[in-house]
C-alpha cells in the first residue's frame, strides 16, 4: 500500500477525518454529474458523512452504472438536470443554497470528443460557466470546487511532471475544453468572486487529477471498463495504446484531496481559492500494458492484444504525468493507495458486483471507511 506518510503527518490526517465529518454533516452540498463515476463516489462519501447531498444530473451514463448499483438515489436530492439548462441551473442553486458545490458534470472521454467536439465544448466550458453564473446570480455565499482534469495542460510529451502554472492547451476537443474550462474559471474568481468584489463571498478553485480508476466506471473507451467487459464475457482485453503512460490513481484519493480542500478553502480562500493537481506518486506511473497485465493477475484470469491500427487513428497523448507538491506541502494531501492496492480495491469491486451477493452500495460504504483506515496507518 503506498501510505507514504510520517507518524506526525498521520496524526494530521487522522484529525482531518475528524474535521471531514464535523464539518460535512448537515451541510447542503450541491454535486453536478452525481449520476456518474466520480460523482457518484463523492456523492456516497458525502451521504455517509451526514451531509445533505443535493444531486443534479442526466441519467446515469451507463447500463450497468454505480449509481443504479449503489442505490443512491432514494438517500439524497436526486435532480435530473441538464447544466446548460440554465434557468434550472439556477433554481436549484437558489432554492437550496449550497454551503459547498462540487461540479463534477462532463462530457468526460477523449475520443467522444472526437465524434462529438461541439457537445464537449458545450458541457465542459458553458456548463462550467453556467454553474458559475448561477452562483453569482443568486447572490450566495458559498466553496465552490470545480473539477477539470490533467489533460487542460498543453501536454508537450515530455518527462515532465505539470505544474499547477504550467500552460494550459489541449490536442483533442476534450482537452482543449478542459483548458478552456479553466480560463472561465480563473475569470470567475477574479472577476466577480474574490475578496474586495461586491457580490457575497465565493471560494472558487479548480482541481485536477490523473486517470482515475476505481469500482462502478463502465464508461466506453476507458481501459478498467474495457478489461471488466472482455473479462466477463471471456474475451481478450483489446488495447489500443499499450506503451500509453498515465498517472493512475484510485478514486478515493483526489476525491479525499477535494474534500479537504474545500474546507479549507471555506476556512481562508485567499490561500486556497486557486488550482491544484491532486495525482499519484511517480510509481504509479505506468503504461497501459502494465496496468492491464496487473488486472488480468488480480481478476486471476484473461489475456489481451494490441488491437490493429487503424489510418489516421484519433491523436491521444503517449506521456503525461502530474507534479503533487504544492498539494503535499499546502494541503497536507497525499495519495494513499499504489497502483497495485489501486487495482487491488477496483477488481475486488467488480468481482462484488458480478457475484451478485453483496449490495453494492453497502461494499461501496466499506471501501470509503476502508481508506479512510489505510490514511491513519
Amino acid at each position: 500500500m503506498g501510505n507514504r506518510e510520517s507518524p506526525v503527518e498521520a496524526v494530521e490526517l487522522m484529525t482531518v477525518e475528524k474535521e471531514l465529518t464535523d464539518s460535512y454533516k448537515g451541510k447542503t452540498v450541491l454535486i453536478t454529474g452525481h449520476t456518474g463515476f466520480k460523482g457518484n463516489w463523492l456523492a456516497l462519501w458525502l451521504e455517509s458523512l451526514g451531509a445533505e447531498v443535493i444531486g443534479y444530473s442526466l441519467d446515469p451514463p451507463t447500463d450497468p452504472s454505480m449509481f443504479q448499483a449503489t442505490g443512491l438515489s432514494g438517500r439524497i436530492v436526486d435532480i435530473r438536470g441538464d447544466v446548460l439548462d440554465c434557468k434550472k441551473l439556477l433554481e436549484t442553486v437558489k432554492k437550496y443554497r449550497p454551503e459547498f458545490i462540487f461540479h463534477l458534470a462532463a462530457q468526460p472521454l477523449v475520443r467522444s470528443s472526437y465524434k462529438n467536439p461541439l457537445k464537449t465544448f458545450n458541457v465542459n466550458v458553458i456548463g462550467t460557466a453556467n454553474i458559475l453564473e448561477s452562483i453569482r446570480l443568486s447572490q450566495i455565499s458559498t466553496t465552490c470546487v470545480c473539477i477539470t482534469s490533467d489533460k487542460c495542460y498543453e501536454n508537450q510529451e515530455w518527462a515532465y511532471a505539470y505544474r499547477e502554472n504550467d500552460p494550459l492547451g489541449g490536442y483533442d476537443p476534450y482537452s482543449a475544453s478542459k483548458g478552456a474550462a479553466e480560463i472561465v474559471i480563473a475569470a470567475y474568481r477574479k472577476s466577480f468572486f474574490m475578496t474586495g468584489n461586491d457580490n457575497p463571498p465565493v471560494s472558487l478553485s479548480s482541481v485536477r487529477a490523473g486517470n482515475i480508476i476505481g469500482g462502478g466506471d463502465w464508461a466506453e473507451d476507458r481501459i478498467v471498463p474495457d478489461c471488466i467487459r472482455a473479462l466477463v464475457k471471456e474475451r481478450p482485453v483489446m488495447i489500443r495504446n499499450p506503451h500509453a503512460i498515465r498517472p493512475w490513481q484510485f478514486v478515493l484519493d483526489p476525491l479525499f484531496g477535494y474534500l479537504v480542500l474545500a474546507l479549507k478553502m471555506k476556512e481562508n480562500p485567499e490561500i486556497y481559492a486557486e488550482a491544484w493537481n491532486f495525482g499519484p506518486f511517480h510509481s504509479n506511473v505506468i503504461d497501459v500494458q502494465t496496468l492491464t497485465e496487473k488486472i488480468l493477475r488480480e481478476w486471476g484470469s484473461g489475456t489481451w492484444k494490441e488491437m490493429s491500427h487503424r489510418k489516421n487513428p484519433p491523436h491521444e497523448a503517449g506521456y503525461l504525468m502530474l507534479d503533487i507538491a504544492k498539494s503535499i506541502v499546502k494541503l497536507g494531501w497525499k495519495p494513499v493507495y499504489d497502483v497495485d492496492a489501486a487495482i487491488q480495491k477496483t477488481v475486488d469491486w467488480y468481482r462484488h458486483f458480478y457475484s451478485g451477493k453483496v449490495g453494492m452500495g453497502k461494499f461501496s460504504q466499506e471501501q470509503i471507511h476502508n481508506y479512510m483506515e489505510a490514511v491513519k496507518k
